[in-house]
């Protein structure tokens, strides 16, 4: 399968050219990515969900995430990045459907696969209400285990240190053919994708103003 390409640019975002995704990774190249974030509103509660990332994937495997994320291929534009939302959950919605939230340079880097990586991403930040029941999402098995619901004072609270743990409510995906599995878990900060905590914080509170 040929190898994903992405649009590469320098410190001040300016375009310099396309490279493949391992090429990206190895020289630090910064790129474009996508994240949403899905949440309902019950009453005078408000809901935030978040996937479990494929045991599979060669970054961050088996971790807490963002509900849909992903780059932008070469030539994809933010509006068309919305692909991701049906991709990973199988929620369809158009682009300005979407609310946002601000942009956030992110840099890491570590070994998979016994190779060294940079990661540098800058990534356009969205919301979606979306009362979509978790039972009924589609979920991509390349890339997603499972979602999962918390209420959203609990969350924030969990990314704000102030609370060391919570309890959610999600599904799971099962072997091929078997209905997804209704489960609850319990849930720390340290699990997610290592991020800056503030980066978590400030989303999740944003989340809070939606209609």
């Amino acid at each position: 399968m040929a190898e994903e390409l992405f649009d590469i640019y320098d410190e001040e975002m300016r375009p310099i050219g396309t490279a493949p995704r391992s090429e990206v990774h190895k020289n630090g190249y910064w790129h474009r990515s996508f994240h949403c974030w899905l949440t309902r509103r019950e009453g005078d509660r408000r809901f935030v969900r978040f996937q479990l990332r494929n045991a599979d994937k060669d970054t961050n495997p088996s971790c807490y995430d963002i509900t849909a994320a992903g780059h932008l291929a070469a030539g994809e534009t933010m509006r068309e990045a919305v692909r991701e939302l049906e991709e990973e959950l199988g929620v369809a919605a158009s682009f300005d459907q979407l609310i946002p939230l601000g942009q956030v340079r992110e840099e890491a880097s570590g070994i998979v696969r016994d190779v060294p990586f940079t990661d540098r991403e800058i990534s356009d930040v969205f919301a979606l209400v979306c009362d979509v029941p978790l039972a009924d999402l589609r979920l991509q098995r390349e890339e997603v285990a499972g979602v999962y619901e918390a209420e959203l004072e609990e969350l924030l609270a969990l990314f704000e240190g102030s609370i060391a743990e919570i309890i959610v409510a999600g599904v799971e995906l099962q072997p091929e053919g078997e209905p997804m599995l209704r489960t609850e878990r319990s849930v720390k900060a340290s699990q997610f994708v290592p991020r800056d905590l503030s980066y978590y914080a400030k989303t999740i509170s944003a989340l809070r103003h939606l209609t």
